[in-house]
């Protein structure tokens, strides 16, 4: 058994953690005594009702402070020189130890209680999947998150030197960004929840009764589907009102930073403050995302492409592989470049288009997916009502050509490309997405053909990394073209598994 550290090494939560814990609860219970205040009365008188409410609270509120107390007491931590432990617990105590060699994200986050106290929560974690790569400080003082941060990602190995491409600030906000935030797909799930928030809302408090009896009466005298059509308005007028502010608290204050020593670091956000930092010597290329709202605005966000990054399902929440915002897409070239350390990004090269095969099957799929219910509302409409078919020849008018449209960008879309040390893939109309992963960081390709592809000389090969998503698919490329793309990204590595006819052209084995 090893000797245990001296007392002095271990450090403590901050002690403010259980106020913190007690305002938050008391907030939780000041949102829910209205309502059950309410319910009560049934039962007993106003005054009655209240009293109760008061003492149910007070003990909810000390019971989940004490809570805290007991763990903040219990919970201790120790940044050695191979190790980082932490141990917690009372009945169930755990006694969790990271490498300090293994850990690649130090992440600090604070919500609007704890930036007020300057407090943050520290993410420790290795980017390995489950919840045992990371560790959580929750929370501890600001200076001692900053201290921790550059204590865990401090390598002896500094970045590539590059005379071109500075330390220090490299993209920072715009407010003209946020006009991209009513065209992405949030707006019309936030009109959504808002009206579902509206009668889950009323239900709680008895009243979804008359809600949608005021809003019938509003509309009495109009016809069924202006109605429809007003509502839905209203909607998507209430999820750009919420776009617009969720963007304001994800990206305000947004600041992209090269640090010395090679750490790359995003800090953003208005009410809950975060700091996510990704090593250079862990990022292996850069994915240019354009979302079909956001790419008709000519606008376009970056994610990094590298290992180490939190998988958890907090961190994929938090968007923490995204290195800039929608932003035009000239800048996110630019941001590109510099982040990559290269003289021109890799994201803008000229990409070898796909056979029209390709289209083909692109619109083969794009209407089988439109006409699929049309098929399945005429076949009810002759079974059952004549209404069912004239809204199956409604769906068919508008969803034909938007299939057609969607199919013909997607094929416009498809591409690859080898641009210096990366190779490129471009594919997706409604969520497009352009690559430049690191020929070096590929570790196998997946080479797949099915019978129709066969016909059409199309083969679909898809690059195998540790990064990022973990592979980047090259959709229905020409056969020989595909594969001598592959056998040139990554030298050796896919020759063994070709035959060549006539001394020249690779094909499959």
């Amino acid at each position: 058994m090893s000797t245990a550290a001296p007392p002095a090494d271990w450090r403590r939560l901050d002690p403010r953690t259980v106020l913190v814990t007690a305002l938050v609860v008391a907030g939780v219970v000041a949102g829910a005594a209205i309502p059950v205040t309410l319910g009560l009365t049934r039962w007993f008188s106003l005054p009655a009702a209240v009293l109760r409410v008061l003492a149910g609270a007070v003990l909810v509120i000390g019971v989940a402070a004490g809570a805290d107390r007991v763990r903040w007491h219990r919970t201790r931590y120790r940044i050695g020189e191979e190790r980082v432990d932490l141990h917690t617990g009372l009945l169930l105590v755990k006694r969790r130890s990271l490498a300090r060699s293994r850990i690649r994200t130090v992440d600090l986050t604070a919500n609007l209680m704890l930036r007020l106290l300057g407090l943050v929560t520290v993410r420790i974690g290795t980017g390995e999947q489950g919840s045992e790569s990371t560790l959580e400080l929750d929370p501890v003082t600001r200076t001692e998150g900053e201290r921790l941060r550059r204590l865990l990602l401090e390598r002896a190995a500094t970045a590539p030197a590059d005379g071109g491409h500075r330390e220090g600030e490299l993209a920072v906000l715009d407010p003209r960004w946020i006009r991209y935030a009513p065209v992405s797909f949030v707006a019309p799930m936030l009109g959504g929840a808002a009206a579902g928030a509206v009668l889950q809302v009323s239900d709680w408090v008895g009243a979804q009764g008359e809600v949608i009896d005021w809003v019938g009466d509003r509309f009495r005298d109009t016809p069924l589907l202006w109605t429809i059509i007003v509502l839905v308005l209203a909607a998507l007028v209430a999820g750009v009102v919420g776009a617009f502010g969720l963007w304001i608290e994800m990206w305000w204050n947004y600041r992209l930073e090269r640090e010395p020593g090679g750490t790359l670091r995003v800090r953003r956000g208005l009410f809950t403050s975060r700091s996510i930092s990704v090593e250079e010597a862990r990022l292996r290329g850069v994915d240019l995302v354009e979302p079909l709202g956001v790419r008709l605005l000519g606008a376009a966000r970056l994610d990094a492409i590298t290992t180490g990054l939190a998988k958890d399902h907090e961190a994929r929440n938090a968007d923490h592989n995204t290195l800039l915002p929608a932003a035009p897409r000239t800048r996110a070239d630019t941001v590109a470049a510099d982040v990559l350390r290269e003289t021109v990004t890799p994201t803008g090269a000229a990409l070898v288009r796909h056979p029209r095969a390709a289209r083909g099957r692109r619109l083969r799929w794009s209407l089988a997916a439109a006409l699929g219910p049309v098929l399945v509302l005429t076949v009810l409409g002759a079974l059952l009502t004549p209404v069912l078919l004239w809204i199956a020849l409604g769906c068919a008018v508008v969803a034909v050509p938007v299939a057609v449209v969607l199919a013909l960008d997607a094929y416009r879309g498809l591409g690859h490309a080898l641009s210096g040390r990366y190779l490129v893939t471009r594919s997706g109309t409604v969520r497009r997405s352009t690559a430049a992963l690191e020929r070096v960081g590929v570790i196998g390709w997946t080479v797949k053909q099915s019978v129709f592809q066969r016909r059409a000389g199309l083969v679909s090969i898809t690059a195998t990394t540790a990064a990022g998503g973990g592979s980047y698919t090259v959709y229905d490329a020409d056969t020989a073209e595909g594969l001598a793309f592959a056998a040139e990204a990554v030298p050796g590595l896919l020759e063994p598994f070709l035959e060549r006819t006539g001394g020249t052209e690779p094909t499959g084995p």
